[in-house]
């Protein structure tokens, strides 16, 4: 059978296929250190889990609202009013399996052929193909590590064009952990306010995971002017070590709210029931965890880039967030292993890593931006010094 036009137009998840190859080496016995996978190693918080089995006893097993239960979607609304500042109804809220669910959603439901979307790239890796094969066209601005890996008002400006639909602005960033202060947030929605046919996805998944003091903000908070033209969008996935649970939300105008959930109505239907109302537990009850675990974050980050940047002809700046960093080593393409194969890309790069070395990292032309390589420190710091020896090695090694 001939697969569709749309499911042609994309990849399957570069990031995905590298967990799913680190599992098969496991499984055959190789010791290899998997550094690809952006998924937290702490467990669920044990007051989510009680939530999630108490709701089972309480027979909460059938179906609900297709975009999520009123307990949800007031938790979600106490949320982004506690720590963003913005307010919400329940017609502006919709609830979604996972924070990809919630980005599929939202571009498929708005974007046709030739309209464009804005991606400043290094970029997670499903939004480009998200847009395509909704029949849109991504349009990236590249943002290297000169610039801190985040774009310009500049540049922002000259990537607007009529046909312009959404500009997408993940902050703090997967792949780089690079994040947006309120100011840069404020000059970026400076521009997009003179352009009132675009639209702003802010993706704050990596919200509460930031470091050195830096303060979370997020553009409809700094700017109100584009509180109608803006989805603001989050989960539980990272900050409560909630992966598999499979619940992302966002809150935004009521008209694409609605929009939303008559596409989800003929895909998904509802999140898991169980999981909506563990995800009640997360957002409405002790936050105090969530600063203990960024300080643990921290002193990775700090682990890694200290290490990384011991090598000769790597550059890996200090991410405000997230937990990835995303060393560039331009200076190593050309140089040749020790089997005699020539680094010509940072995907033989991070061959290389996996095969000599057996670290699992994700090569940067996958985020849209070479030659770089994002790595997760989401382990622990024994795997993480090991992890970054080896590569100290592998990298003294070249020719």
């Amino acid at each position: 059978m001939q697969t569709s036009a749309a499911l042609q137009r994309i990849q399957p998840s570069a990031t995905l296929a590298m967990t799913s190859r680190v599992f098969e080496l496991k499984r055959a016995g190789v010791d290899v250190i998997g550094l690809g996978a952006g998924e937290p190693d702490f467990d669920t918080p044990e007051f989510v889990k009680e939530a999630a089995i108490q709701a089972i006893r309480d027979g909460k097993t059938k179906y609900t609202n297709v975009d999520g239960t009123p307990e949800l979607k007031d938790a979600v609304i106490a949320k982004f009013k506690r720590d963003n500042g913005l307010d919400y109804t329940a017609q502006q809220v919709t609830i979604n399996v996972g924070g990809k669910h919630t980005l599929f959603n939202a571009i498929v439901a708005t974007v046709e052929a030739g309209d464009e979307v804005i991606v400043p790239a290094p970029y997670w890796v499903s939004y480009p193909d998200v847009i395509q094969f909704a029949g849109g066209t991504p349009v990236f601005i590249a943002a290297g590590a000169d610039q801190g890996y985040k774009i310009t008002p500049a540049q922002l400006e000259a990537a607007i064009t009529p046909k312009t639909k959404w500009v997408i602005l993940n902050s703090p960033s997967n792949p780089t952990g690079a994040a947006y202060s309120a100011a840069e947030l404020k000059a970026l929605g400076e521009v997009i306010e003179r352009h009132p046919q675009v639209w702003v996805f802010a993706d704050d998944m990596y919200e509460h995971i930031l470091y050195d003091g830096f303060e979370f903000a997020t553009i409809a908070q700094v700017c109100p002017s584009l509180y109608e033209r803006t989805l603001t969008v989050n989960g539980c996935s990272k900050a409560y070590a909630m992966t598999g649970w499979r619940i992302g939300f966002a809150g935004g105008p009521a008209p694409l709210i609605k929009a939303i959930a008559k596409l989800q109505s003929q895909s998904t239907s509802n999140p898991c029931s169980i999981a909506q109302a563990a995800a009640v537990a997360a957002l409405t009850g002790d936050q105090s965890f969530l600063k203990d675990r960024a300080a643990a974050f921290q002193t990775r980050r700090d682990l890694v880039v200290g290490m990384l940047n011991e090598i000769d002809g790597m550059h890996c700046p200090t991410p405000e967030g997230a937990f990835y960093v995303y060393p560039e080593f331009s200076a190593l393409i050309g140089k040749t292993t020790p089997k005699g194969k020539v680094i010509a890309t940072d995907e033989d790069m991070i061959g290389y890593f996996l095969d000599d070395a057996r670290v699992a990292a994700v090569h940067g032309a996958a985020f849209g931006l070479s030659p770089a390589m994002r790595i997760s420190y989401a382990t622990s710091e024994a795997l993480l010094r090991e992890a970054c020896t080896r590569i100290q090695t592998a990298c003294a090694d070249l020719r």
